[in-house]
C-alpha cells in the first residue's frame, strides 16, 4: 500500500535513521501549476447553457450581451492558455493562479445567482433574482475582462529555459547501465533488429514510463560488445522536454570526432554528416519528446543502406509510431515480474551474496509494493541499504510502509513529474482526477469518462461525441506512459485503466496543490474548507465532530467510493452543497438523498438511492442519471412513478439507469416535440411504454431492456445503437429479432429468456457489424444448423449459457461460419454432443472455455487443442471447469 495522505506525518524512527528528516519537509514549490483551464472550462459551460432557447425564463434577453461578452473574454484567456509557449515558468504559474482564483470567484457569483432564479416560486421572486443575477454579471464581466487584460500584457522571458541535452538521463542516474536484471528478454528482442537483414536506415524505438529501464536497457544495448563491433560510429545524446539543436549537434561532434567544436549550425551538421557518410553507425538518441525535435534530428543522417541503426527511448508512444519503420514497430518496456523486482533489489543491497533467510519474506513483501518499476527498486534498495540490515529494522519499516513509500515517492517525483509537466493544458485535470479513485483497484473507463465530462474536462472536437473524445484523451494518457491498460472487454475495448501507485502519488500531490481533487481517507476530514472537489475513499466514525462548514458554497464534487455508510451529519454536510455538480453517492446503501437531490440545480451527474421519487423539474444539466431504491428494511417497498417531464426536459442528458423499482410512466399526456437527442445509454427496468420513449430517443448508442418491459415491435428506429441488452421473463416474439436485423452499427447482442429458435439466431448474421453475442436461456431448440450462407463476418465473442435443449451443433462443410471468432464460452450445454471440429481450424481463435458441459464437449474440445498443438499452434488456450451438479 501506498501513503495516503499528501505530506509525511509520521517522524519516526525509520526516517531518523535513513537520515531523511529534510525530505519529511516535502514541499510543492515545484510544478504549481493551477488548473485554471479547467476552472475557465466549468464557467464556460454554464454560459453555453444560457444561450439555449429554452433558457429565457433564466436569462432575459437584456442580460444576454453581458453573457455575450463575458464568454468572450473567457474564450480569450483559454486560447492563451492553449497557446502560450513560454519558457518562464514561474511568470506561468502566477498567471495561471490569478486566472483560476478570479474564475472560482466569478463561478461561485454566477452559480449562486442562476440557482435563486430557478428555485424562485413565483414571477415577483424570479424577477428579483434576475436582476441580482444581471447585476452580480456585470461585476464578474469587469473583473475577467480586467484579468484577460492584465494576462494580456504580460512579457514572457523566453530565454529562460534550461539546457535541452544533458550528458546522462534522469533514469541512468537512479539504474546504473549495468542493472540489466529482468531485462534479459527485451535485450534479445533489441538485438534481433539490430541484426536483422535489412540494408536501409531503421529507428528502433523503445517507449514505456518514466522510470521503467528504457535508458537501462538503450545503454546496455549501446555497451555491448558484440554491437559495438558491428558498427564503424557509435554516439549517444540525450533530448530532454524543450529541443535544443546546437546542443544536440555539439554533443554529437564530440562523440563523433573526439573533440568540442564551436562554429554555426550549418557547419555543425556538415560534421555530423561528413563523419558518418559512407559509415555503419549506431546512434542513440535518448528520451526525445516530440515528434518536431525528431524531424529536425533525422535530417542530418545518411542514408546510405549500409546497415546503420538509430535506437531511441521515449514515453511517448506517438513519438515512437511516428519514427518507427514498418518493419520495426516500437518496443513497449514491461514491468518487471516479482522474481525479476527480487533479483534487482538483492543485487543492489547484496551485491553478489544472497540474501538472509530471515529478511526473505519481509523484503519480498516490501518490494511487491513497487509493482515492477525498476526505479521504485533502485530507490529502496538504496534507502535500505542505509540501515543496519537486521530483521527488526526491515520488520519496522514493513509495519510502515505508508511513510516508508512516501518517501521512495518523493525520491522519484523528479523523475515521473516531467511526464506531467508535458501534458497539454487539456489532459492535466483529467489525469490529476484518477488520483481520487482508490489505489491498486482498477478504474471503471465508462465511469471515468461521464465524470470527466460532468466536470467539463472534455472539450468538443470537430463532430465527435465527447464520449468519443474522452476516450481519446484516455488514450492520449496511455500513450503518454501515465495511464495503464487493464481489462479488455469481449470485443476488445478498454473497460477498465489503472494508475501506477508511484503515479497516483504524484497525482494526489499536484491534485492538492492545484485545488483539482481533494481526498478524504477516515477521518481526515480537517482540510475540506476551499475544496470544490471532493473524494470519499474509506469510512467515517460516527463520533467525529464535523461542525460547521466554510466550503459549503464552492464544493462542486463529492463523489464516495466503496464507503457503505456514511453519519448522518456528514450526510447532512453533503445537503448543504448546494452547488454541487456532481454527485456519487451510490456506495452508500443507509441514507435515502430524495430530499437532497431536487435542491442541486446545478447538478450534471448523480448516482444515488432513493426512498421517494424526487422531483427532477429543475434539474436541467443533468448528464448522468443513476437511480436506485434505498431500502430502509422494515417497509416493504411500492412502485414509484417519476414523472415524466422531470425526464423528458433534460436536453442535455447523456446516460439514464433508473433500476426497479422506479419507472417513467406513460408518456401520452407529455408533450410532443419533446426529444432527448444527446442520450446515448438508456436502461429500462419494467417500463410500460417502451416504444414511446425509444421513438423519443433516436441517437441511443446502448439500450437495456430488462425484466418486464413491453418490447416494441421493431428497434430498427435506433440506427446509431451499438449494444442492445434484453432480458425478459417470456418468449421474445422470432418476428422482432427477424424486423431489426437492419441494425447496421449494432456490435454487441445480449439476450436472456428469450428463447428465440436457432434458425433466428443465424438471420443475426446479417448485422454487419456484430462482434459480441451472448444468450442465456436465450435459444431454443435441439439443433443449431449453420449453412454455407451464415457467416457472422465480424464476431470475435459467442457465448452460448444454459441452452440446455441443444444437441447438436453443425457448422457448413467448407464453410466459414465465424471468420473473425477470438473466444468461445460453452456454459451447461448438458446435451451438446460435441464442438464442431471445424471451429479449430478459425485462424483467429485464441481461446475455449468449458464451464459445466457433457463429457463430449470436453472430449472433443481436448480433440481440436490438440490437433493445434499437431499443427504448430501452441497459442488456442483451452480452459475445462467442472462445477458438478446445481
Amino acid at each position: 500500500m501506498w501513503t495516503k495522505s499528501l505530506s509525511l506525518r509520521n517522524k519516526n524512527n525509520i526516517a531518523e535513521r535513513l537520515n531523511l528528516q529534510s525530505l519529511l519537509s516535502f514541499t510543492h514549490s515545484n510544478n504549481q501549476r493551477e488548473m485554471a483551464y479547467a476552472a475557465l472550462s466549468s464557467l464556460m459551460y454554464t454560459l453555453e447553457q444560457l444561450f439555449k432557447p429554452n433558457q429565457y425564463f433564466v436569462c432575459p434577453s437584456y442580460t444576454q450581451q453581458h453573457v455575450q461578452s463575458l464568454y468572450q473574454n473567457l474564450s480569450a484567456l483559454q486560447l492563451f492558455l492553449d497557446n502560450t509557449t513560454t519558457k518562464d515558468i514561474e511568470t506561468l504559474k502566477f498567471i495561471e493562479k490569478r486566472i483560476r482564483d478570479v474564475i472560482y470567484k466569478a463561478e461561485d457569483k454566477v452559480d449562486l445567482s442562476l440557482r435563486s432564479i430557478i428555485l424562485a416560486d413565483c414571477t415577483e421572486s424570479r424577477e428579483g433574482a434576475c436582476k441580482f443575477f444581471e447585476e452580480e454579471l456585470v461585476q464578474v464581466e469587469k473583473d475577467v475582462d480586467s484579468l484577460r487584460q492584465e494576462v494580456m500584457q504580460i512579457e514572457f522571458n523566453k530565454h529562460g529555459s534550461k539546457s535541452a541535452v544533458t550528458l546522462s538521463s534522469p533514469e541512468k542516474s537512479a539504474i546504473e547501465e549495468n542493472s540489466i536484471v529482468g531485462m534479459e528478454d527485451d535485450f534479445n528482442t533489441i538485438l534481433d533488429r539490430f541484426t536483422a537483414q535489412t540494408d536501409e536506415l531503421p529507428v528502433i524505438p523503445i517507449f514505456g514510463m518514466g522510470g521503467i529501464g528504457k535508458t537501462t536497457l538503450a545503454r546496455k544495448v549501446y555497451d555491448d560488445s558484440y554491437i559495438r563491433s558491428r558498427f564503424d560510429k557509435q554516439a549517444w545524446v540525450t533530448i530532454s522536454q524543450e529541443y535544443n539543436e546546437r546542443q544536440m549537434l555539439l554533443e554529437l561532434v564530440s562523440s563523433i570526432t573526439g573533440s568540442k567544436q564551436e562554429t554555426s549550425d550549418d557547419e555543425l551538421m556538415e560534421i555530423v554528416y561528413r563523419g558518418l557518410k559512407g559509415r555503419r553507425f549506431l546512434i542513440v538518441i535518448d528520451d526525445i519528446w516530440s515528434t518536431e525535435a525528431w524531424d529536425q534530428i533525422q535530417r542530418i543522417f545518411p542514408k546510405d543502406n549500409n546497415k546503420s541503426r538509430i535506437l531511441l527511448t521515449t514515453r511517448l508512444k506517438y513519438v515512437a509510431d511516428y519514427v518507427n519503420n514498418p518493419d520495426f514497430p516500437p518496443h513497449s518496456k514491461s514491468f518487471l515480474s516479482l522474481e525479476d523486482s527480487w533479483s534487482l533489489f538483492t543485487k543492489k543491497i547484496f551485491i553478489k551474496d544472497h540474501c538472509p533467510p530471515l529478511l526473505e519474506e519481509i523484503g519480498k513483501h516490501i518490494v511487491q509494493q513497487c509493482q515492477g518499476l525498476p526505479l521504485s527498486i533502485v530507490v529502496v534498495a538504496g534507502l535500505l541499504v542505509k540501515m543496519d540490515l537486521t530483521h527488526d529494522n526491515w520488520k519496522e519499516v514493513e509495519e510502515n510502509l505508508d511513510s516508508f513509500f512516501g518517501t521512495v515517492s518523493e525520491r522519484c517525483q523528479s523523475i515521473l513529474s516531467l511526464s506531467y509537466n508535458y501534458l497539454p493544458q487539456y489532459l492535466r485535470a483529467c489525469f490529476l482526477y484518477i488520483g481520487g479513485f482508490p489505489e491498486d483497484r482498477e478504474i471503471d473507463v465508462y465511469k471515468l469518462i461521464r465524470l470527466w465530462i460532468a466536470e467539463e474536462f472534455v472539450k468538443a472536437r470537430s463532430n465527435k461525441k465527447l464520449e468519443v473524445v474522452a476516450e481519446e484523451y484516455l488514450q492520449e494518457l496511455i500513450d503518454r506512459s501515465l495511464i495503464l491498460t487493464g481489462e479488455q472487454r469481449a470485443n476488445g475495448r478498454m473497460k477498465t485503466c489503472k494508475i501506477h501507485d508511484l503515479l497516483r502519488q504524484l497525482c494526489l500531490s499536484e491534485a492538492h496543490t492545484e485545488n483539482v481533487v481533494h481526498v478524504l481517507n477516515g477521518n481526515d476530514l480537517e482540510a475540506i474548507d476551499d475544496q470544490r472537489r471532493m473524494i470519499l475513499l474509506s469510512e467515517v466514525e460516527e463520533k467525529y465532530d464535523y461542525g460547521p462548514q466554510n466550503s459549503s458554497g464552492i464544493v462542486r464534487t463529492f463523489i464516495s467510493m466503496g464507503v457503505v455508510a456514511l453519519p448522518k451529519e456528514m450526510c447532512s454536510i453533503v445537503s448543504e452543497f448546494k452547488l454541487l455538480k456532481v454527485l456519487d453517492v451510490l456506495s452508500v446503501l443507509w441514507y435515502d438523498f430524495s430530499s437532497v437531490i431536487p435542491e442541486l440545480v446545478h447538478l450534471r451527474y448523480v448516482s444515488a438511492r432513493i426512498e421517494e421519487a424526487p422531483s427532477l423539474a429543475k434539474l436541467r444539466s443533468l448528464q448522468t442519471i443513476i437511480l436506485r431504491r434505498y431500502f430502509s428494511g422494515s417497509v416493504r417497498p411500492t412502485t414509484l412513478e417519476l414523472q415524466p417531464l422531470d425526464i423528458w426536459r433534460m436536453s442535455e442528458i447523456r446516460h439514464m439507469d433508473i433500476d426497479w423499482p422506479l419507472y417513467i410512466s406513460n408518456l401520452v399526456e407529455a408533450e410532443q416535440t419533446l426529444f432527448l437527442n444527446n442520450l446515448q445509454t438508456l436502461y429500462l427496468y419494467n417500463f410500460p411504454c417502451v416504444a414511446e420513449i425509444i421513438r423519443r430517443t433516436p441517437n441511443l448508442k446502448k439500450l437495456k431492456i430488462l425484466y418486464r418491459s413491453k418490447l416494441p415491435d421493431s428497434l430498427s428506429i435506433l440506427q446509431d445503437l451499438e449494444t442492445l441488452h434484453i432480458e425478459i421473463e417470456e418468449n421474445i416474439d422470432p418476428m422482432i429479432i427477424s424486423r431489426d436485423i437492419s441494425l447496421p452499427n449494432l456490435k454487441k447482442l445480449k439476450l436472456r429468456g428469450t428463447r428465440i429458435p436457432w434458425e433466428v439466431v443465424n438471420l443475426l448474421a446479417n448485422l454487419p457489424n456484430l462482434e459480441v453475442l451472448e444468450g442465456k436461456y436465450a435459444f431454443a431448440g435441439a439443433d443449431w444448423k449453420l449453412n454455407e450462407d451464415v457467416v457472422f463476418r465480424k464476431l470475435k465473442y459467442l457465448r452460448l449459457y444454459r441452452c440446455r435443449d441443444l444437441e447438436r451443433w453443425e457448422l457448413a462443410a467448407g464453410s466459414d461460419n465465424f471468420p473473425m471468432l477470438e473466444k468461445l464460452t460453452l456454459y451447461e450445454l448438458p446435451k451438446l454432443e460435441e464442438i464442431p471440429e471445424s471451429i479449430g481450424e478459425i485462424m483467429t481463435l485464441k481461446s475455449i472455455r468449458i464451464v459445466d458441459c457433457s463429457s463430449g464437449v470436453n472430449t472433443s474440445a481436448r480433440k481440436i487443442q490438440e490437433e493445434q498443438e499437431s499443427l504448430g499452434n501452441y497459442e488456442l488456450q483451452l480452459e475445462i471447469v467442472l462445477l458438478g451438479e446445481d
